[in-house]
């Protein structure tokens, strides 16, 4: 354990950002995970309300991905790389 004043309110700034990061981490998982499950569904039955939904799981999950590197948790270029993947994955199933 520090014994440094400022050191122990770094221990306690790191804790904190580690619970920020993780969360934010784990909402783009998430949300990663339900786009995946909506993308079959409209891969087995394409309608427009599949459709529809799939483009909203898109854009949520675009914006997920964009708040964390906002905050600095993701790089920007990590991020650049999951939208292109969910993109293509998309683009793939809608031809």
């Amino acid at each position: 354990m520090a014994n440094i004043k400022s050191a122990i309110k770094r221990i306690k700034v790191a804790k904190r950002n580690q619970i920020r990061n993780h969360s934010y981490a784990k909402m783009i998982k998430t949300f990663t995970k339900k786009f995946q499950t909506i993308l079959k569904e409209y891969e087995i039955e394409s309608n427009q309300s599949n459709l529809i939904a799939v483009e909203n799981a898109l854009d949520q999950t675009y914006s997920k991905i964009d708040k964390a590197v906002k905050v600095n948790v993701i790089h920007k270029n990590t991020a650049a790389r999951k939208k292109s993947k969910l993109a293509s994955a998309f683009n793939k199933v809608k031809k």
